[in-house]
């Protein structure tokens, strides 16, 4: 006789082997995932404290150009002094020389001339040094708004998009632009502060964020990395403001686009008012919207 009472049980067995790989897919699934999500924001991460420190050098290297600059000038000034000191000197024992010798025709010394054009070509030389100087410092800070005053200049400029914000210390996130910040903690008296941000659903912290340092990242549709830059601290709070590309990957893309197809309508109207004698009309290309 056949055992009944056995039979459930079996079948149950192929059941539960089934229930428990379609949990352990799962599981490898959801920590693999996992895994790759925190790769990506450590990676991002690396990026952002590779540009800062690169921004740090540079503007270290700017210092010590500019301390070598002061040190050169000086040291110009005071031998441009003691040669003018010496020709003083010489100038002085010729006109006593002068007033017991017999008075003939003054003649101009050739060194004395040759020193001052030495001393005009090297003022010449510093001048330009200068302008150099100055011209790497506005190309390095320039970007960098300290005031409302620079960030409305920096704006009329027509090239980027610029959100002003006020962040107080807060466990809720505030979109500014293409990115949500957080402000996790702000010390007045040594003028830093620790940020959170969201940036495409990823979720990067940013800590000991000093005053003008700027905090810069890319995204996918971005053609020029978004910068973050906080212009006052006190306690508790900040504010500063946000700058992203006036235009998106796509847009420049579709103007870009645009803009190589119309040849072709140029030349059919060329040839249209070459026809009936008139002079062509003007294409104008599409302008991006922002």
């Amino acid at each position: 006789m056949m055992d009944f009472a056995s039979q459930p049980e079996t079948s149950f067995q192929p059941r539960v082997a089934v229930l428990a790989a379609v949990v352990v897919a799962g599981g490898a699934l959801l920590g693999g995932y996992a895994i790759y999500e925190h790769h990506s924001a450590q990676n991002l991460a690396t990026q952002n404290q590779q540009v800062t420190a690169q921004l740090n050098s540079t503007q270290h290297e700017v210092s010590d150009l500019t301390a070598k600059m002061n040190a050169l000038d000086a040291r110009i000034q005071q031998q441009q002094a003691a040669e003018q000191e010496a020709a003083r000197a010489r100038a002085l024992r010729v006109a006593t020389a002068s007033r017991h010798a017999v008075p003939r025709r003054r003649r101009e010394d050739p060194r004395f001339k040759q020193m001052q054009s030495q001393i005009d070509a090297q003022g010449k030389a510093i001048a330009q040094t200068q302008s150099d100087l100055s011209d790497t410092r506005t190309a390095l800070t320039g970007s960098i708004a300290h005031t409302h005053g620079e960030l409305v200049a920096l704006e009329k400029k027509g090239e980027r998009n610029y959100i002003e914000f006020d962040l107080t210390k807060s466990k809720r996130f505030q979109r500014e632009g293409p990115v949500e910040i957080r402000l996790r903690k702000a010390n007045g008296r040594h003028q830093f502060a620790d940020l959170q941000l969201l940036v495409d659903d990823r979720d990067l912290t940013q800590k000991h964020v000093n005053l003008y340092q700027p905090v810069m990242f890319s995204t996918p549709n971005s053609p020029q990395p978004v910068q973050i830059v906080i212009n006052e601290i006190s306690k508790n709070h900040i504010h500063g403001y946000v700058s992203a590309p006036k235009y998106s990957q796509s847009e420049l893309a579709s103007a870009t686009n645009a803009a190589g197809s119309a040849p072709s309508g140029a030349a059919q109207a060329t040839a249209a008012g070459t026809t009936s004698g008139q002079p062509p009309a003007r294409q104008k290309l599409p302008v991006p919207q922002p």
